[in-house]
């Protein structure tokens, strides 16, 4: 097998690159590869075939590891009445400046000009997040201990108005999952907190690999309505976090907004203890600043729509070059890493053999295997993956024999450079002022002890847009001298900029 590194001679697909204009960048990385564009709506994306292909397989995953829970799925409705809402104006105010309002019925048009007509007898709400129409449906469901617990996930799209925009980051609307249940005791209501959370973080580790922090939300920083909030942090290559996923626990609030009451083993009547959390597709853009280079986007294997793609030189025997190459995939198809099918295609245009290739590297798909006639005539494959840009040559058997563990390797050594990566914008602060003196030089990934004095949370986030992100869950237990102020201690929390 001959290695042939090729990365010195490859001329960057994107400009500006990441360490000129990381922002502008990150925009030219879903051009390139053809992700996503711009809706009518300002804050509204259309989510192209790639682009949602990838969200698929996100889904799918996802979907299995939260079936094999004990969770169903149910789907409930798009608009919510105001007076729903108002039921639990802890949550609403949370969302208040982000709702969208449906006022009227239907539309009316006049020379040339439409208007709206029938005005409702009380406004509907577009779904900012689904906690008060399911919990008014968990009120009518749940009537004994026995239909307990109840656990609930609906994949949806939800809409918040967003001020500052960012595809797949932040989008008015957007598609998510949002798991909803309801427990007899606070202690199961806390496991399934916490039991989702670790199912994010390895979600977001296995198949995304992305690393990332699991840890307690600040209470500034709680979802509106819920007694504790939980997340998963990660860190993107410039240095500022994302905030990759929530798990909520509720206690009794909604249930006693929403009369979510049961008929104990006591016999005794008692108010639900229930949870929410979701992921979305934000996430897509995590993996985006996570992985990406000044080539494109690059996709770990387990996500990728197209894990192989054999790219034919047709310049002459065309046929036979042809012929080679679908014998290639059918055997590669056979081959079931993470016991799946392998995804492979055969890409039979016939363009030029840099046009084509380049379409794929700016696409992130991890294996691209040149064929032309040279290879047929020797029995050979050439083939470059796309996280180190090493051309290879050997014989088909020697490739069909490794194909399934380049895969393996290319996942593995994506989540391992991410962690490099976080590690090298990581650092642990005893001072205040040695915090700020960090912070005026770029964005990391501070560690310091913290009281949870909330008005140094306000200051920080007003000075220098810094945010706690998490209480590490890895680290509970571990104390020391507050960072912020004299004589306190608290437990180790995490501040970075984030998105």
């Amino acid at each position: 097998m001959k290695s042939i590194n090729a990365a010195a001679s490859v001329r960057p697909a994107i400009s500006p690159t990441r360490s000129e204009d990381f922002a502008e960048w990150y925009q030219r990385v879903i051009r390139a590869a053809d992700l996503a564009e711009n809706g009518p709506v300002r804050g509204c994306m259309v989510i192209k075939p790639w682009g949602y292909a990838i969200w698929e397989l996100m889904q799918a995953a996802l979907d299995r590891m939260l079936k094999r829970t004990g969770h169903r799925n149910a789907y409930f409705p798009l608009l919510i009445p105001k007076s729903l809402l108002e039921r639990e104006m802890a949550h609403v105010d949370g969302f208040a400046k982000e709702c969208a309002v449906v006022t009227h019925t239907r539309l009316e048009g006049r020379d040339g000009v439409l208007r709206a007509a029938s005005p409702l007898d009380e406004p509907l709400v577009i779904r900012p997040t689904s906690e008060t129409v399911i919990g008014g449906s968990f009120a009518r469901w749940i009537k004994s201990y026995r239909d307990l617990p109840l656990l609930i996930n609906q994949w949806a799209n939800v809409v918040r108005w967003e001020m500052r925009p960012r595809l797949f980051l932040r989008t008015t609307e957007f598609l998510w999952q949002e798991g909803h249940t309801a427990h007899a005791t606070q202690e199961e209501a806390r496991e399934e907190t916490l039991r989702m959370l670790e199912i994010y973080r390895t979600f977001a580790e296995n198949f995304l690999a992305m690393p990332v922090v699991a840890g307690k939300k600040s209470t500034l920083e709680r979802f509106p309505g819920s007694e504790d909030t939980y997340s998963i942090e990660a860190l993107m290559q410039d240095g500022k976090a994302l905030q990759a996923g929530t798990s909520h626990f509720l206690g009794q609030n909604f249930s006693k907004a929403f009369a979510i009451r049961f008929a104990a083993e006591s016999g005794r009547e008692a108010y639900a203890w229930t949870t929410s959390w979701g992921v979305s597709t934000r996430l897509i853009g995590g993996l985006i600043m996570a992985h990406s280079d000044d080539n494109g986007l690059v996709l770990p294997p387990r996500v990728a729509p197209l894990q192989i793609a054999i790219l034919p030189i047709l310049r002459e025997d065309a046929d036979a070059v042809l012929a080679h190459a679908e014998i290639l995939r059918k055997c590669l198809e056979k081959l079931r890493p993470w016991g799946q099918d392998m995804r492979v295609e055969v890409d039979r245009r016939n363009l030029h053999g840099g046009e084509k290739n380049w379409e794929y590297v700016k696409k992130g798909v991890p294996i691209r295997v040149e064929l032309g006639p040279r290879d047929v005539a020797q029995g050979n494959v050439t083939w470059t993956r796309r996280d180190n840009a090493v051309r290879q040559i050997a014989p088909m058997e020697k490739f069909l024999a490794i194909a399934e563990d380049e895969l393996l390797s290319m996942q593995d050594g994506l989540l391992q450079r991410a962690r490099q990566g976080r590690e090298r914008r990581s650092q642990m602060v005893h001072s205040m002022e040695e915090f700020r003196a960090l912070f005026s030089t770029g964005n990391f990934l501070v560690r310091t002890y913290f009281c949870g004095d909330g008005t140094v949370e306000k200051m920080l986030q007003n000075e220098l847009g810094v945010t706690t992100r998490c209480f590490p869950m890895a680290e509970a237990g571990d104390v020391g001298p507050c960072f912020a102020c004299s004589g306190r201690v608290g437990p180790p929390v995490l501040w970075a900029r984030a998105y």
